[in-house]
């Protein structure tokens, strides 16, 4: 999913223009044609999603200046290239001063503008970041610090976000590094407890002997080696949220004594004399179906369904690619500031290929992917070759920079260069190439229309170099329609190990 641009303008042709050009850059846009109407795109509660504003600083009402102090007065923190007939050195600095990331002078050329967004997104990026491990470490993190733009993450996101409202319990369940913790953080970030501690404790990495120790504190004395006194976790977490990690590991007798400390609202330490009251909020989280572990005797059928209260099941990523692309722009823009790399983008190939695998470990994986990439890379810019572990894998959906069959077209198609692209499938104009479909068999029988589809499809996703989005707006179908014939087209290509070809 390509980042989405708004445009204010209220000049109808120049609006055109501008709107024209973002959408060759391979941006969604969306355009308003006064000052009013950009701040209630922004701040409007079902607020379609704004990744950057291009906005005129000249216009009747609310103008530009008046834009951005309405921007900043929301504490919205959505980078704005302004644009103007007028470019004297006023306007600029009154523009730079108050929060425009950029300055364009009408009329602007694509070029300048496809760099001033491409600018403005990165170091959007870098700052979200940023703002993400501040927000983390001081136990702010909130539904805002979630990358996502994907359908499938809509319905999870409303669900926590009225759960943080109480002190229901919660039961998280996911794959491994799809964000469970990042979930539990900000549903704690964002209700009442935010200023108590988030104390997470994973429930697998603890010694079963220790587990009781660990979660409830023991006495100085209780046993061999307790030298001093501890307080265990849930005390240390009184008053704010405990986050019980892979809860589904802990021992069946662990298990008799946590769900004895739900229900009493009180903890006894081990060696301890009498119970110590705690005011806990619970959030646990597993990477397996509970119920399932629940009717093969492994886990307490009363203690589920004290914590199976409020379920939030995250989907894979696999399940929601179009936020794929903002996470390699979030997480090349980190990893560059961290490794001091001028790493400047993503090659559409790569792009392309990266939106279209399975990632079995999920968001972890492919963060893990583009931090090896930075650190190894020896270009300004990523390909495909930086990503060897993930090229090495195929695709769950034919792509035409790799697995498509050949097409019949013009010479200008086999020696193109790839596109750069940064991050978030940025600035790519169409290849000026041209190709030919063969409508005929060897044997002069017409081809299948599903095979003709299949061909079209691969041919525009190499034509507009990866951008799913805009071979979607250019066949004039949705993304979502364009991944399940991907898909169909995947499980009926032999080659692929799909369906057997019809006789």
């Amino acid at each position: 999913m390509a980042a989405t641009i708004l445009i204010a303008d209220d000049d109808a042709v120049a609006r055109r223009l501008v709107e024209n050009m973002v959408q060759k850059c391979g941006y969604e846009t969306v355009v308003v044609e006064s000052g009013d109407a950009a701040v209630a795109a922004l701040t409007a509660p079902d607020a379609q999603a704004i990744d950057a504003v291009v906005l005129d600083l000249v216009m009747p009402g609310l103008d530009g200046m008046g834009v951005l102090a309405k921007i900043r007065e929301a504490g919205l923190n959505i980078p704005v290239v302004v644009q103007t007939a007028h470019g004297g050195i006023d306007n600029v600095v009154s523009a730079m001063r108050a929060g425009a990331q950029d300055f364009v002078v009408k009329p602007v050329g694509i070029e300048r503008l496809q760099v001033s967004l491409r600018n403005a997104l990165n170091a959007s990026a870098l700052k979200g970041e940023l703002q993400r491990i501040r927000h983390s470490k001081e136990g702010r993190l909130t539904f805002a610090d979630i990358v996502t733009r994907s359908e499938a993450m809509t319905a999870v996101l409303r669900t926590a976000q009225k759960a943080a409202a109480s002190t229901i319990p919660v039961l998280i369940e996911g794959e491994s590094g799809v964000g469970k913790e990042l979930f539990a953080r900000a549903i704690h970030g964002s209700g009442e407890r935010k200023s108590k501690p988030f104390v997470a404790v994973n429930c697998g990495a603890i010694p079963d002997n220790l587990v009781e120790s660990i979660l409830f504190g023991h006495e100085k004395g209780a046993f061999t080696g307790a030298t001093e006194r501890h307080t265990g976790k849930f005390v240390e977490a009184s008053g704010g949220t405990l986050f019980l990690d892979e809860v589904g590991e802990l021992p069946l007798a662990a298990q008799v004594k946590l769900l004895r400390a739900l229900q009493e609202g009180a903890v006894e330490a081990v060696g301890g004399r009498k119970p110590v009251k705690v005011d806990v909020r619970i959030i646990s989280a597993t990477n397996r179906r509970l119920l399932d572990q629940v009717k093969q005797g492994k886990f307490r059928e009363d203690l589920f369904y004290r914590l199976h209260v409020l379920p939030l099941t995250i989907p894979p990523l696999r399940a929601r690619r179009e936020d794929i692309p903002h996470l390699l722009r979030h997480f090349l823009a980190r990893f560059c500031a961290e490794e001091n790399r001028p790493i400047t983008g993503i090659s559409g190939e790569a792009m392309a290929h990266l939106s279209q695998l399975e990632w079995p470990g999920n968001i972890r994986q492919l963060e893990n992917a583009v931090y090896r990439a930075v650190v190894m890379s020896d270009h300004d810019q990523l390909g495909l070759a930086d990503f060897p572990q993930s090229a090495a894998q195929s695709p769950s959906t034919p792509d035409a920079l790799q697995h498509a069959e050949p097409l019949i077209v013009g010479p200008a198609f086999h020696s193109t260069v790839p596109a750069m692209v940064s991050g978030n499938e940025i600035p790519i104009a169409p290849l000026p190439s041209t190709g030919t479909l063969a409508m005929l068999t060897s044997a002069g029988e017409m081809r299948p229309l599903e095979e003709m589809e299949s061909e079209i499809i691969r041919f525009a996703i190499s034509h507009y170099r990866g951008q799913m989005s805009e071979v979607a707006r250019r066949l004039k179908i949705g993304r979502s329609t364009l991944y399940r014939k991907l898909d169909e087209a995947a499980a009926n290509d032999p080659a692929a190990g799909g369906a057997d070809e019809a006789n």
